[in-house]
């Protein structure tokens, strides 16, 4: 099944539809680094190093997936949050896409300051173009003007010839996917009307009672990395270890994945180069707020600012206090990227490219869950045998 990329970055959600098993057939990115990384790590893959206004979908045929990050920093709770009025929104834009491709499904994700109550009446007049993307939107109207006139067609009687998708909104913590990193993200999933049956968002295959009862109560987490482990007392959980029994009653889930599960086979960077990517950056400090990932929780979402690694931010914190930052390697393994995955550019740019990316995990399992809707048991869909035709 053939998939378009727009806003790739470095790669994470691109790794997850390839994961997921659908053909790159385009990844639209405009930053120079970013793109070297792609086309470092995938040769073979059509790198588009553009500016997205200036994409002529029409070029590349026929679409069954669209998908993409449109840039975040307009609703992210770390940014102005100027949302509709920065002129980095390109939700627009991937409305275009989907406009012009046609594609069975689109992807896209984003942030979940997203979802915020000051930008409600934003997220409802995306939904709606996602929903009627032929719909004329009035240039010489404000979006809210637009939002009322969708309002109106989306309660009016629409001929079935129209172009209309079903859309969901979902947000979802990477944790509880597998990856080690509280990373909370909104996606809006679409699937066009003529191949619409009843979708929902995967079910999350890590929970933090999985960690806990493995932490504290049968101690495996331990044992996987060689150590007896504090007791439950010790780690301040008395109170929470009544509620776990040794055994789960019902089959649950795997357990979140930790900080230490994820460096596990590193070298620790100040003594030696055990791995690409893998390198002492100093300079790292605390501040009120901002102190650090432990070593066995899920890490915090690691951050990209405007000009480099926020203060106090994307760093690992030693049960003695004790800050570094994560190296590259690290980042791209809290991320769930291979480790044969390399980054293009300064620390500086690859934890910039780290730090926007989509977790490969994450984007991996809601990739597989769109394409097994639009091609259950790989059987075609009727649109594309008549394609094919």
């Amino acid at each position: 099944m053939r998939s378009i990329e727009l806003f790739s970055g470095a790669g994470g959600l691109a790794l997850g539809l390839e994961a997921a098993g659908f053909e790159s057939v385009a990844l639209v990115e405009r930053n120079r680094d970013a793109c070297a990384t792609l086309r470092l790590n995938r040769p073979c893959w059509n790198v588009v190093e553009s500016d997205i206004r200036e994409v002529q979908f029409s070029d590349f045929g026929s679409i069954d997936l669209v998908a993409g990050g449109p840039p975040c920093q307009p609703f992210s709770m770390g940014g102005k949050a100027n949302g509709y009025d920065d002129h980095r929104d390109m939700f627009p834009q991937a409305v275009r896409a989907v406009r012009e491709l046609r594609p069975s499904a689109f992807l896209f994700e984003n942030v979940r300051g997203l979802l915020r109550p000051a930008f409600s009446n934003y997220v409802e007049y995306i939904k709606l173009q996602f929903s009627y993307p032929d719909f004329p939107i009035s240039p010489n109207a404000s979006w809210e003007l637009n939002l009322q006139r969708l309002q109106r067609y989306h309660n009016s009687k629409r001929s079935d010839d129209d172009l209309t998708y079903t859309v969901t909104i979902q947000q979802a913590n990477a944790a509880d996917f597998g990856v080690p990193q509280h990373r909370h993200r909104v996606f809006f999933v679409g699937f066009r009307s003529d191949l619409y049956s009843k979708w929902f968002f995967p079910t999350p295959t890590a929970t933090k009672e999985e960690l806990l009862r493995s932490q504290l109560v049968n101690g495996s987490y331990w044992r996987e990395h060689g150590m007896a482990g504090p007791t439950g007392t010790q780690l301040g959980y008395k109170g929470r270890m009544a509620e776990l029994t040794d055994e789960p009653l019902f089959s649950t889930p795997g357990r979140w994945r930790t900080v230490r599960d994820a460096i596990k086979g590193l070298s620790d960077p100040r003594e030696k180069k055990s791995h690409q990517n893998h390198f002492f950056q100093p300079g790292a400090k605390s501040y009120p707020g901002h102190t650090g990932s432990l070593l066995d929780e899920p890490a915090k979402a690691l951050k990209a600012g405007d000009h480099g690694v926020p203060g106090g931010e994307n760093m690992l914190r030693y049960p003695n206090g004790r800050v570094r930052y994560f190296t590259v390697r690290e980042s791209a393994r809290i991320q769930t990227f291979p480790d044969d995955y390399i980054f293009s550019g300064s620390w500086t740019e690859s934890m910039r490219q780290l730090g926007n990316a989509v977790p490969v995990a994450l984007a991996g399992a809601v990739a597989q869950s769109v394409r097994d809707h639009i091609q259950p048991n790989g059987k075609r869909t009727a649109l594309q045998s008549a394609r094919q035709a």
